[in-house]
């Protein structure tokens, strides 16, 4: 296990950067086709993310009892000695990746298509990451980033306009486009929490994963068995339990978890972006060949104005004004008090 561990804690090289950043895409362009099938299987998507955080925990649970064990705590307190970041880190992480990221995605596959999804999920995510950051860490919206995310906007309302429209005709796709929508927002704090504390890639997914579990499991079990959460979970066959696990736990929770901190961690937050504008393409595209999905031309100019907006967005911008680097400075002081590390 020690070889494991140092092997993602050792410097990043270019090339590990670029396997990151495939791995990443691909998982995420993958995860938005299959928790789509998903919903027309047997299990709920309370069912779906139990399984995603069970599948998640066979791994990452012994390996965050090694790091604490062996003195690779960041910080402190630990979470009943299983997170290898403080309490207040892993409650951070946890509820945004773990918790909320996970509910709002999957139940919202149950009310909107996957092609919803590609684009306001991973289309969406440069708009709050950008909007988040220049709150939090005083980073400057530059008038090119400006012209990048209008498109974004636009094309999210390309997407989920229309549903929106008929919010009050008795559809409930745009239940599915509001849940996406927040899904990423999400993802963005997550995305900022990552930067502004630089967590490692491992430790951070371990221990998102494991304060979800440790508030996730508990309360289905007891919600279910006074069937105040609808479970499927003991009608569903063994095969889609496993495969559940599996894909949702192991490569979305674990792999992807870890890929994507690295990529943040080699390119930086504005080359990961631009990575990211290959997603909503890859997704749409795999609904409508292995889903069967209908793929409009609202849908198509969301795509393709999404897609233009991360690219044009993420442009490189000018120097950071000296203001914003002070502030910077400043906020590293809170990162190395909550267990992480900082660099400006």
């Amino acid at each position: 296990m020690r070889n494991l561990w140092g092997a993602f804690h050792a410097p990043s090289s270019k090339a590990t950067g670029v396997m990151a950043a495939v791995v990443t895409v691909a998982m995420w362009s993958c995860f938005i086709v299959v928790a789509r099938a998903s919903a027309g299987r047997t299990l709920g998507p309370f069912d779906i993310a139990l399984c995603r955080m069970l599948g998640a925990c066979v791994v990452l649970l012994p390996l965050g009892w090694y790091l604490v064990r062996t003195g690779q705590l960041q910080g402190g307190p630990s979470l009943f000695g299983l997170s290898p970041l403080a309490l207040r880190t892993t409650a951070i992480t946890g509820s945004l990746a773990g918790l909320g990221y996970a509910f709002l995605s999957y139940t919202g596959f149950f009310f909107a298509p996957a092609a919803h999804a590609s684009v306001l999920m991973p289309g969406s995510l440069p708009l709050w990451t950008a909007l988040l950051a220049a709150l939090c860490l005083g980073d400057r919206i530059t008038a090119t980033r400006a012209v990048g995310l209008l498109c974004i906007v636009a094309g999210d309302l390309m997407v989920g306009g229309p549903s929106l429209l008929h919010a009050f005709d008795g559809g409930d796709v745009w239940k599915g486009d509001l849940l996406f929508m927040s899904a990423a927002i999400c993802w963005a704090a997550f995305s900022i929490v990552v930067r502004h504390y630089r967590l490692e890639a491992v430790k951070s997914t371990v221990a998102l994963t494991i304060f979800a579990t440790m508030v996730y499991v508990p309360s289905y079990l007891l919600l279910t068995a006074f069937d105040v959460l609808p479970s499927r979970l003991a009608a569903a066959p063994w095969r889609e339990i496993v495969f559940q696990m599996v894909f949702q736990g192991l490569g979305s929770v674990v792999i992807s978890g870890i890929t994507f901190t690295m990529m943040i961690k080699q390119f930086g937050p504005v080359r990961s972006t631009m990575i990211t504008a290959l997603v909503p393409g890859l997704s749409a595209l795999g609904a409508v060949l292995f889903l069967g999905e209908p793929l409009y031309w609202n849908l198509w100019v969301g795509l393709a104005l999404v897609t233009a907006g991360i690219l044009f967005g993420v442009r490189q911008s000018k120097a950071v004004p000296a203001t914003t680097t002070i502030k910077k400075e400043a906020l590293c002081a809170d990162a190395k008090g909550a267990g992480g590390s900082c660099s400006v």
